[in-house]
C-alpha cells in the first residue's frame, strides 16, 4: 500500500495587508477567548480590534509566520517590548466593554509569570483544525526556534488546552505549575531554555 506523502504549506513572513485576516483567524482559535467574552457576536466585535493591534505590533516590532495558504499563524513579541506595549490598558478599556474585568484578571495573571529578562514571548501558534497532523505547527516553531537560538534567548509561552501543552513539551518546552483564572480555564506556563548556537570551531 502506497502512502501519500505530507507536504507542509511553505511559510512566510506576515504583512501589514494580512493582519485583518490573521485577526480573523485567531478570535475563536483557544477557549479562553470564550471565556473572555462568552456572547460570540460580543466577542468577534471585542477580538476583531484587539488580535489586529496585537497582530499589527508583532508585525512591525515581532515576527508573525504565516502558510502560504494562510490556514496557520505564529505571532512572536520580543520582550523587553520595542515602543509601546501592544496592548495597554487604555486599549483593553477602549475595545472590551463589560468583558474589562476579565481581561484584567488574564493580564494580571500572566503578567505575574513573565520574566523581566531579554526573550521572545510565543502569542499565539493556531492551524486550522481541517490543516492539523501535517508538521505545520512544528514547522512554524522551528523556523522562530532557530531564529531565537542565534540570540540565545528563551521562549515563554502561556497556553489554555492540555493537547497545546503537549504539543509544546514534545518541541523542548517545559511547563510551569498551572495558573487558575477564576471560573475560567487553566493556563499553563511553559518555557523554552535558550539554546545558543556554539560558534563554529575553525578546522586546525
Amino acid at each position: 500500500m502506497t502512502t501519500t506523502p505530507v507536504i507542509t504549506p511553505p511559510i512566510r513572513p506576515a504583512q501589514p495587508s494580512d493582519v485583518p485576516t490573521i485577526a480573523a483567524l485567531l478570535t475563536d482559535a483557544i477557549p479562553v477567548t470564550q471565556w473572555l467574552v462568552p456572547d460570540p457576536t460580543e466577542r468577534q466585535q471585542v477580538f476583531h480590534g484587539l488580535l489586529a493591534m496585537e497582530v499589527d505590533h508583532a508585525v512591525e516590532s515581532g515576527h508573525v509566520d504565516v502558510t502560504l495558504d494562510m490556514t496557520a499563524v505564529a505571532v512572536w513579541h520580543h520582550h523587553p517590548v520595542t515602543g509601546a506595549a501592544p496592548l495597554s490598558d487604555y486599549h483593553l478599556r477602549t475595545f472590551t466593554g463589560r468583558a474589562l474585568p476579565r481581561f484584567q484578571q488574564l493580564h494580571a495573571l500572566i503578567n505575574r509569570y513573565r520574566s523581566g529578562a531579554p526573550h521572545h514571548w510565543l502569542a499565539w501558534l493556531h492551524v486550522l483544525p481541517d490543516a492539523r497532523r501535517h508538521g505545520i505547527g512544528r514547522a512554524l516553531l522551528t523556523r522562530h526556534h532557530q531564529r531565537v537560538d542565534q540570540l540565545g534567548y528563551p521562549v515563554d509561552a502561556v497556553v489554555t488546552s492540555v493537547p497545546a501543552r503537549d504539543h509544546l513539551t514534545r518541541r523542548g518546552y517545559h511547563a510551569g505549575t498551572p495558573l487558575r483564572l477564576h471560573g475560567g480555564p487553566h493556563l499553563w506556563p511553559l518555557r523554552r531554555a535558550s539554546q545558543p548556537i556554539p560558534p563554529t570551531t575553525a578546522a586546525s
